[in-house]
């Protein structure tokens, strides 16, 4: 059997039937094997070697003639299968890898050669056994001597050589989409390298890794919508988490220095190439830290997590991204002044923005500004704008305004900047980092300062959380904290535009019916 036989992946009983008339035919054939006695879904199967397996012994076999001594019992999916009179050949798959596997009639009992030429499509899951030998071709096969059908398909798999064209398809439908795409298979599993590996090195830190509630009475921690649902049982309204940070924080108060979670958080939002409702966010917070050692502890989460993935470097966004540490270092104020042309203290007043300022700014920067648009809004605008394209290597941009960063601590000398990195590649925001507010009195004054923009509109804004000031109160130690998106990062290391490429199950537009 040749590497890539130009054969149809669709049993025989698919030509010339539509979906439902196959649908038929199959649960038809499913009836008639257990009127012969045969279960097409027994309850237990008999596996001791992966598909990769075949590949491992057939590599010590001197000659094609020679078969191993080793007998290799394997078990998976059905992804090729080829008919050729008196022999069979097809092609098993499981997360290892594929395997051929050589069906002969004169090898065989009657039965089981009768199974695999009248019964057996693809699609089907089968276990064999039998010796390795080295086809004419030079692969290494299995020569079956037995087989079972573990469980029979009713439903075609899509078409093998054009594969799930439909992008759509691909995301509502994943596991076909795993099934006959090996890149998005490759995609999933750098993804859980890459979250191992984030445990890996924060454990190895002396890191606890702890839980934190995901239904909260107010959502805090971040800047960003919620979604509200309903307790029945305690008659009280309730948010999904947009973060973990004040939990965590709360556990540092209590005596654990260096606690981290993975999880889930939910922000109400926009769906697009970079969003999705739902996601996956590393935090990590530890005591006596700042955002210095947060930004070491970065170049060490992405150097380890490139090694994992087995990427030294990567093309992103049409950007060649080079993953060797140290990464670039830039200063806000610094690029601020050098892009648009005036320092940024004529934007920012206090704690807060010089709206006048802010607004004039964007005139002479062509940057779009509504009334309405909130000065954060059109902060972040002017910086899309003019100073992105400086962030396409990993870089660390440090020092951001305090008005738009309340849970960061001020920069000594300054009112107006807070001790904040973002790491950007691409463009795009990989990481954010600070060193900790840990004075109540003004994360209080602080979050209240945010509670008269949320009654002015602006509908993204943090809250003011007693719970949480009344821990400050008790006493917070300086720390630094961290908190890294899972799917930004996957996006980098496997080189995916889309966040729907790395979210097995992304969230989409129900699917009109008919």
């Amino acid at each position: 059997m040749s590497e890539h036989p130009k054969t149809p992946a669709t049993p025989p009983a698919a030509e010339g039937h539509g979906l439902e008339e196959l649908i038929a035919l199959k649960k038809a054939k499913i009836l008639e094997l257990r009127g012969r006695g045969i279960d097409p879904y027994p309850a237990r199967a008999v596996r001791q070697h992966d598909c990769a397996s075949v590949a491992r012994v057939g590599a010590s076999l001197g000659e094609p003639a020679a078969h191993s001594a080793e007998k290799i019992s394997i078990a998976g999916r059905l992804v090729e299968l080829r008919d050729m009179g008196k022999s069979v050949f097809g092609r098993l798959a499981d997360l290892s890898g594929r395997a051929q596997v050589y069906f002969k009639k004169d090898a065989l009992p009657e039965a089981t050669f009768s199974l695999i030429k009248k019964d057996i499509h693809v699609g089907d899951f089968l276990a064999v056994s039998g010796s390795v030998f080295i086809t004419k071709t030079g692969e290494p096969t299995i020569a079956v001597e037995s087989a079972t059908l573990l469980a029979k398909a009713i439903r075609p798999l899509p078409e093998k050589w054009h594969g799930l064209s439909d992008v759509e398809i691909r995301y509502r439908q994943r596991h076909l989409d795993l099934v006959i795409n090996p890149e998005s298979r490759d995609v999933f599993l750098k993804r859980a390298k890459i979250v191992s590996t984030l445990r890996r090195v924060l454990d190895a830190r002396g890191y606890v890794e702890v839980e934190t509630p995901v239904l909260l009475g107010q959502a805090g921690g971040a800047s960003a919508r919620p979604f509200h649902t309903r307790h029945n049982a305690l008659d009280q309204d309730m948010v999904l988490r947009i973060a973990t940070e004040l939990y965590l924080k709360k556990l540092v108060i209590g005596g654990l220095d260096r606690v981290y979670e993975i999880g889930r958080v939910f922000r109400n939002e926009g769906l697009d190439t970079r969003h999705n409702p739902e996601f996956t966010m590393l935090e990590a917070y530890e005591a006596y830290s700042d955002y210095e050692g947060m930004a070491g502890l970065f170049e060490t989460f992405l150097s380890e997590c490139a090694e994992a993935c087995a990427v030294k470097e990567v093309e992103w966004r049409g950007v060649k991204i080079s993953l060797k540490p140290p990464f670039r270092r830039l200063y806000l104020p610094e690029v601020w002044k050098d892009r648009c042309g005036e320092p940024i203290d004529n934007v920012l007043e206090g704690k807060g923005f010089n709206r006048p300022g802010l607004l004039k700014l964007a005139e002479k920067m062509g940057v779009h500004a509504g009334e309405k648009t909130p000065s954060a809004k059109l902060f972040d605008r002017i910086l899309e704008s003019k100073i992105e394209d400086l962030l396409q290597q990993p870089t660390f941009l440090f020092d951001h305004p305090t008005a738009i960063t309340p849970l960061a601590k001020l920069k000594p000398g300054t009112q107006s900047l807070v001790e904040r990195f973002e790491c950007f590649a691409a463009g795009v925001e990989i990481s954010n980092a600070y060193s900790e507010l840990n004075d109540p009195q003004d994360q209080r004054d602080r979050l209240s300062e945010q509670m008269k923009q949320k009654e002015a509109g602006d509908a993204e804004t943090d809250l003011l959380d007693e719970d949480f000031i009344q821990a400050m109160e008790s006493g917070m130690p300086p720390m630094g904290g961290i908190g890294v998106g899972i799917e930004r990062l996957t996006m980098l290391l496997a080189g995916k535009d889309s966040i729907r490429d790395v979210i097995l199950f992304p969230t989409l537009k129900r699917e009109k019916t008919s």
